[in-house]
């Protein structure tokens, strides 16, 4: 089984007008609509059997309308991780009602949030997730569609994880992207989900399969960063690099599964 630890879908309503958007801002072509029919059709195409779909609170008051929508998808193949924003007063109570309602984890993303990874203000939260058992699957390193400033560079993911050593993080991109060498230094075999969406692409094969058989097989998942990223073309990256069969498949399905 092929799991996506890591894509990207919005409301039927809304999906045009927020992918024009998005790839207008950020400059860059999506490999798809944004549509979550769009999204399954390209895993039925690629033998993905199941997807995890994040959601991003750029706001407070987004919060229901996010746990809304993302119950409406949730199927056995599609397993939503809904948002809470780190400044809502509420967002405490907000993760007890996303673990209450039966979901996996929940999404932070610091530029679209614009928060600091290692920010004591957080701890709370922090706290909280790991209480309720939640996956916490954050974007790390810099993110193409902002100035780069190190508000979520490994050395923070690491001073998270030290401070809660038994918080599932999963830190995308594997580890921090385009920021890979201070992912050697800080996390590498760390106890940290090391998720690797958007990022073979932007490194060399050797650098790729250096992390991918460094780090701890039983923390790597797949991910894609669809609809930004074709899934096939993903999945071929990740087999061109030849793994070991057992890492590969670990990475590709059986961690995932064991996770959700």
């Amino acid at each position: 089984m092929i799991v996506d630890f890591h894509t990207h879908a919005f409301p039927d309503s809304i999906a045009d007008r927020a992918m024009t958007q998005l790839q207008h801002e950020g400059k860059i072509t999506a490999a798809l609509d944004g549509h979550v029919s769009s999204l399954l059709k390209s895993m039925d195409i690629c033998g993905i059997e199941r997807a995890v779909v994040v959601s991003i609170a750029t706001k407070p008051d987004q919060f229901a309308s996010i746990l809304k929508w993302s119950g409406s998808i949730r199927t056995e193949r599609l397993i939503p991780f809904p948002s809470i924003h780190p400044t809502d007063p509420a967002a405490l109570a907000h993760i007890d009602e996303i673990s209450r309602a039966g979901f996996k984890g929940i999404k932070l993303h610091p530029y679209y949030q614009d928060f600091v990874v290692d920010d004591p203000a957080l701890d709370s939260i922090y706290r909280r997730i790991t209480e309720r058992g939640l996956l916490l699957l954050v974007h790390t390193g810099f993110d193409f569609a902002f100035p780069r400033r190190r508000i979520a560079d490994p050395i923070r993911i690491r001073r998270v994880v030290d401070r809660h050593p038994d918080l599932k993080f999963v830190a995308t991109h594997l580890g921090a992207w385009a920021d890979w060498s201070e992912v050697r230094q800080w996390l590498i075999g760390r106890p940290i989900y090391l998720e690797l969406s958007f990022s073979l692409q932007y490194m060399t094969p050797e650098l790729a399969f250096a992390l991918l058989t460094e780090h701890p097989a039983e923390y790597l998942l797949f991910g894609t960063d669809s609809p930004w990223v074709g899934q096939a073309e993903t999945l071929a990256h990740v087999r061109a690099l030849h793994l070991p069969a057992e890492r590969e498949a670990a990475l590709l399905g059986g961690n995932a599964q064991r996770l959700l």
